[in-house]
């Protein structure tokens, strides 16, 4: 059950308008029913969201986090060896990492990644370029995470 619209908090919101065409309007109308939208609003709202965190990823300098997927042959002689020397390597940019065996061969590593959209895409470049990667993806938000620690010690 969805909760009551009394139930939720209320935020500021500024009102705006936006015609379609009527079988774009149909379209978004389904994509809000299938995805369990409150309304379309709600999926406009995440829909421009996404294309803000594209654009300040286009323009290079912004401090973004997001993921890199990899999915790769872990048989391929010293691939896990380069790939983990890039991530020490880019230790600043590289939060953290998982991976998980899927077959005997296949391993698929996602890493938690912030820096400079532009630093994080060649480092993703980098990565994908390595032999025995078979495919990855790097997606990036518009968001930063919280430092672990406070410079000079401070809590």
């Amino acid at each position: 059950m969805k909760p009551n619209r009394l139930d939720r908090p209320a935020t500021l919101v500024s009102r705006i308008s936006v015609s379609l065409q009527p079988d774009l309007l149909s379209e978004l109308d389904g994509m809000v029913e299938s995805r369990g939208y409150d309304s379309r609003s709600q999926a406009i709202g995440e829909m421009v969201q996404y294309q803000l965190a594209e654009h300040k990823r286009s323009l290079g300098n912004e401090v973004m986090a997001g993921t890199l997927t990899l999915l790769y042959n872990r048989s391929t002689r010293g691939l896990q060896g380069r790939l983990a020397d890039l991530q020490y390597q880019y230790i600043a940019e590289v939060v953290s990492s998982l991976h998980v065996h899927l077959t005997e061969d296949r391993m698929l590593e996602v890493l938690l990644v912030q820096g400079p959209a532009a630093r994080l895409q060649a480092i993703s470049d980098e990565m994908l370029a390595q032999r025995g990667v078979i495919t990855g993806r790097l997606e990036l938000l518009a968001a930063v995470i919280p430092p672990l620690h406070a410079p000079g010690g401070a809590p």
